[in-house]
């Protein structure tokens, strides 16, 4: 992954990513709050010229960004800042209808900078599209525009903890193939699915399709954060059941993240 450099300053990164369903379907998962909850964070979109762009990634981390170009279903761009002193960065999502039944949607950010100060945040933001598309694809494929439900659970171990080590244990991911049916371990909520993709390199992570505790899917992943490890489990839930799911296991959840990692 690279910063794409232009002469007037412009700074790019683009990821992209081929999905199921029309151009309108797809459009509802990105360009709309209870779609992009159902793949990506909890969000507010004001779909618009002029409106905000909120998104919840737990922990009272939210951002906000403002639209400034809107053409469903088609194309949006919104711009929001990092901080007080940052550039601001604008995020292009566009849709493109393929042949066969399905879509490639493709994010730009872009900033101008005059240094390449900003050039590790941009590359940061860029690295984590590629398992957020995966969950958008499985959504596409088998939940598309159902009712979702998700459970963000997050904790800030040192990296001494082994972090990837023990979540992998819980749920029975470590040494897993995808294909494989894997059950949680022991003393983890109840959990069973399929594997889609596996941990590997610096950024362990995996994905699961699941029919236990619900229809849905759950990602796994840890990531360094200076002398802590980031760990995050969210787990999304589709259908006529989900909300109740999520408030019958929620706690159950919560505590299993508190164990392994205590504050």
């Amino acid at each position: 992954m690279s910063v794409k450099k232009e002469a007037n300053g412009r700074r790019s990164v683009q990821v992209e990513v081929e999905v199921p369903g029309t151009p309108e379907q797809v459009w509802h998962a990105i360009a709309t709050g209870p779609g992009q909850a159902a793949w990506f964070v909890p969000a507010e979109v004001d779909g618009r010229v002029g409106g905000t762009v909120t998104h919840h990634f737990g922990g009272g981390m939210d951002s906000d960004s403002t639209i400034t170009e809107w053409d469903a279903p088609h194309r949006f761009v919104a711009e929001g800042s990092w901080g007080p002193n940052a550039p601001t960065i604008a995020t292009e999502w566009t849709v493109e209808a393929r042949d066969g039944g399905t879509c490639i949607v493709r994010v730009v950010h872009s900033l101008f900078a005059e240094t390449d100060e900003w050039d590790n945040q941009i590359e940061g933001t860029e690295a984590g599209w590629p398992a957020f598309f995966l969950i958008l694809r499985l959504y596409m494929q088998h939940f598309a525009g159902q009712p979702s439900s998700l459970m963000q659970l997050m904790a800030m171990p040192p990296k001494s903890a082994g972090a990837w080590e023990k979540i992998g244990s819980s749920l029975n991911l470590l040494g897993a193939a995808p294909g494989e049916r894997r059950n949680a371990s022991a003393g983890t909520p109840p959990l069973s699915g399929i594997v889609q993709s596996i941990p590997e390199g610096s950024h362990p992570q995996a994905l699961l399709l699941t029919d236990l505790p619900a229809p849905g899917a759950v990602f796994a992943g840890v990531c360094p954060a200076g002398d802590k490890e980031w760990v995050s489990v969210s787990i999304y839930l589709y259908g006529d059941t989900a909300a109740s799911v999520k408030a019958r296991d929620e706690a159950a959840w919560t505590a299993w993240m508190t164990n392994l990692f205590p504050a």
